[in-house]
């Protein structure tokens, strides 16, 4: 819809007479302020230093919308017509030879303002993550002891050279029992200090982030998601939540930073500022440096970004996003966070060959992924409606909680213990030539290895379930990487038993003789990718990211062979990763094209029929702002009559209320509620406005016989369809051209709308009519949950008060903590309440 003016007039009749009987004097104010802007938007040097500022504040104004869908065809059509007005703006300069070298330098610099904008950014992701990785590794390794030669020195650096300890890294006491209890305090501090900066500075700042950056690169506005303070509390709360031994990961949260810093700098330059278009690009692109520099892998963040996070990437965001990544990637590399020549910290290589027979193996990993991946969605958005439901008032602590059982459970488990990272780089690593972690590599501690590992796997996993999604920063890339590395090198672990066992088989013939054959560390490396495919289904990217992250050509066709396995069993349990199901989980706006959809029925069935219209000619002012004053409405339909309903045209609320408000701030005086509204479209020419104007004739505007005309801002060409256009068809115009609405006419004549979540809701409505038995277990199986979560800590509560002779009281039974978790008035809260006034806003729920 393309932005229009408004503008006051009389009938010519008494307008003429009282031209006549006024006298001669200068032109107003805002009379000649809407020359000038008119002037300029037809390319005539006008001289309008309003211009600007007229298309700022309506900018301002659609960015503080919260929770609505940008409108594509608008955008476009505005920085087309922006590029015209230049373009003929600047052939006049030229045609006249007025044009300065300052001139030549600012058109210079405006060309090349994208590039300047991706190269701040790249530079500042990379340098954050560099400060990211440095504290995560000492903030993990802190747990378990300190360094004597400098206190601020993790394991790695106090230790150089050495790969099991050395005498200058102690542990906390010479006493076991002391430094398990030790460990666990450090959890515990950590993730309540996390969790309470969330909660307390940045509530966005929660989860992972991908799942929401899906949906504003598509068009979804969520105020303060991507603002500063997010930004800050995310890069801060991030190392303190992995440092805690929480099951989650960095690499899922560094896109959401990365994307917060791009947001942020990009609304230093005017031209992202006010265009959505080119700061969806921006967008796309910080998302690719996010996983580069998160993975050390630029090509696999640009592909991650093409595949996973954006529905629209065209060459000039590729190449946009493939700048950022390797500027990103360039200052990680500079800074050398772990003084290895390493981006990631499990990066290896591997020298050695595979064989034909290992495809078996290679195939079970890949079954693995496949299963794992539907294994963990399903539950853990059973444990994410438990949480909505019953634990969002406690969030902090239910991270502390979880922080502690977690190292409770983890401690005793060699592999668990451990930096998940720092499990990786062991589990990916050769046995020869390297040192032994644990026994891992000796043939007499098999069963123990295998044993410890599939405990491993088995309690990660239930781990990652409970623990992805509480209110700290929280990704699930490395927690699924792990899980896979554990299972994976279980299996390399036995194949290599086998082969020792047999070696003369010939199912090993392909061996080599005194040579090793088996290699459980790239087995662990296969498993990786398997899960991590498996959990987020993406294919191209995981295989291009782990041949990046080892350098090995030899081992891509195995990557290969394991993640199209774990591809084809994860469409058997429904497509879409765990970032899709979380977006159909909180019911945000988002058409995925993963899904293909066969309703089998007509737009007319989810469209809305009773829409709220606006005639062409006789509404009153006053009637207008009480349609402005309805919160569920973005705009009106235009139609003829409120009898025929011939539709003429499409206003957008905003607009609406910018001109109203505008007409009255310019004028200064009182605008008579009685006046008559015309809406009728504008006459087609060869000139459009590229912000709303705004002309006031020298007239009376309290007077009831006053008319305002709003036709300028009318858009005459809505994306209009049949009734009887099929659903899918509708969904499909919705992801490719991107209006926020679609109106539906029948030879001329309104019948409806319809929005994406009318399309949503039906989606919806109809797999949840497929299932609702399911649907109802599952609400009793909470329910019964939640009676034993209550009872236990009614006990708990109960023998605390006794040994304190009643000193110390948690709660007075069951009802008063059913009451205090509720909230109050009995009323379950979201758990996103206590925002401030710095733009963040709960999140709407389907």
């Amino acid at each position: 819809m393309n932005a229009q003016s408004s503008s006051v007039s009389r009938p010519l009749q008494a307008h003429a007479q009282a031209q006549a009987q006024a006298p001669l004097r200068r032109p107003s104010v805002s009379s000649r302020f809407s020359y000038a802007v008119s002037t300029a938007e037809r390319g005539e040097d006008g001289r309008a230093p309003a211009h600007g500022q007229i298309e700022e504040e309506i900018a301002e104004i659609k960015r503080y919308e919260d929770f609505t869908t940008i409108d594509w065809v608008q955008d476009a059509a505005q920085e087309r017509i922006r590029r015209n007005t230049q373009r003929r703006k600047t052939a006049g300069l030229y045609g006249h030879g007025r044009v300065s070298w300052r001139y030549q330098l600012w058109e210079s610099y405006d060309a090349a303002q994208g590039w300047i904008v991706v190269t701040l950014i790249g530079a500042a992701i990379g340098l954050n993550a560099a400060f990211l990785n440095i504290v995560t590794e000492w903030l993990g390794d802190v747990k378990t002891g300190y360094c004597t030669t400098g206190f601020y020195l993790n394991e790695n650096f106090c230790c150089w050279g050495e790969d099991n300890g050395c005498p200058d890294w102690h542990s906390w006491t010479g006493f076991e029992p002391a430094n398990y209890i030790i460990y666990i305090l450090f959890a515990t501090i950590f993730a309540f200090t996390a969790a309470t900066l969330v909660k307390s500075f940045a509530p966005y700042a929660a989860g992972s982030g991908i799942s929401e950056i899906k949906c504003i690169i598509a068009g979804f506005v969520m105020k303060g998601f991507l603002g500063f303070w997010t930004l800050l509390i995310k890069s801060v709360a991030l190392p303190l939540a992995i440092g805690s031994g929480l099951s989650v990961g960095k690499e899922g949260p560094s896109v959401h930073y990365a994307v917060c810093t791009g947001n942020v700098i990009s609304r230093m330059f005017d031209k992202y500022k006010r265009n959505a278009s080119k700061t969806r690009e921006i967008l796309s692109a910080c998302a690719a440096a996010g996983v580069a520099v998160a993975f050390g892998s630029p090509i696999g963040g640009v592909l991650f970004s093409l595949e996973e996070m954006s529905n629209h990437f065209p060459l000039k965001t590729l190449w946009r996003s493939y700048f950022c990544a390797l500027v990103a990637t360039a200052v990680l590399a500079a800074m050398n966070p772990f003084r290895t020549g390493q981006l990631v910290m499990f990066q290896v290589h591997y020298d050695r060959s595979w064989h034909l027979f290992e495809t078996v193996p290679y195939i079970f990993i890949g079954i693995f992924g496949g299963l794992y991946g539907a294994f963990v969605i399903k539950w853990n958005l059973r444990v994410q409606a438990f949480r909505k439901k019953y634990l969002t008032k406690w969030a902090v602590l239910e991270a502390t909680l979880l922080a502690a059982g977690t190292a409770i459970i983890c401690y005793p488990n060699a592999f668990l213990r451990i930096d998940m990272t720092e499990s990786m780089e062991i589990l990916f690593l050769e046995c020869e030539g390297t040192e032994d972690y644990h026994g891992l590599c000796e043939q007499d501690k098999f069963w123990s290895n295998v044993l410890s590992l599939t405990l491993a796997t088995v309690i990660r996993i239930f781990l990652v379930i409970i623990s992805y999604g509480c209110k700290v920063p929280a990704g699930i890339f490395v927690p699924s990487m792990a899980i896979g590395a554990s299972f994976g090198r279980t299996v390399g672990v036995i194949m290599q038993a086998i082969y020792h066992a047999n070696p003369d088989s010939v199912f090993f013939s392909a061996c080599v003789p005194d040579e090793p054959c088996i290699t459980p560390g790239t087995y662990a490396f296969l498993g990786a990718a398997a899960a991590l495919s498996g959990i987020m289904h993406i294919t191209i990217s995981v295989v291009v990211i782990m041949f990046e992250l080892t350098g090995a050509l030899t081992y891509i066709l195995p990557t290969m062979i394991v993640v199209g396995v774990t591809k084809i069993v994860s469409d058997l349990f429904g497509k879409g990763g765990i970032a899709d199901r979380m977006i159909w989980f909180s019911g945000f706006p988002f058409l995925d094209n993963k899904e293909e959809h066969n309703f089998g029925v007509p737009v007319s069935t989810v469209m809305t029929g009773d829409v709220v219209t606006i005639p062409m000619h006789g509404m009153t002012l006053e009637a207008i702002e009480a349609l402005l004053k309805e919160p569920n409405y973005q705009g009106f339909p235009v139609v003829e009559n409120a009898r025929n309903k011939v539709l003429v045209g499409y206003i957008g609320k905003t607009e609406l209320r910018y001109a109203i408000d505008r007409l009255r701030r310019d004028r200064n005086t009182v605008v008579s509620p009685q006046a008559k509204c015309n809406f009728s479209p504008p006459e087609v020419t060869g000139v459009v406005p590229i912000t709303p104007t705004v002309t006031i004739n020298n007239v009376d505007l309290s007077m009831s016989s006053t008319s305002i005309d709003f036709s300028r801002y009318v858009d005459a060409t809505p994306v209009t369809v049949h009734p009887r256009l099929p659903l899918e068809t509708v969904m499909d115009m919705f992801r490719k051209i991107g209006p926020r609405v679609i109106l539906i006419e029948h030879h001329g004549n309104l019948m409806g709308l319809v929005t994406v979540k009318d399309c949503l809701k039906y989606q919806f409505k109809v797999e949840a009519a497929e299932n609702p038995r399911e649907e109802r277990e599952i609400a009793k199986g909470h329910e019964k949950l939640w009676h034993v979560i209550e009872s236990i800590a009614a006990w708990f509560s109960t023998k605390v008060a006794d040994v304190t002779g009643g000193r110390i009281r948690l709660g007075n039974g069951s009802e008063e903590t059913s009451g205090l978790l509720r909230g109050s008035h009995g009323q379950i809260m979201d758990g996103d309440e206590d925002v401030g006034d710095d733009g963040g806003v709960e999140l709407e729920n389907r």
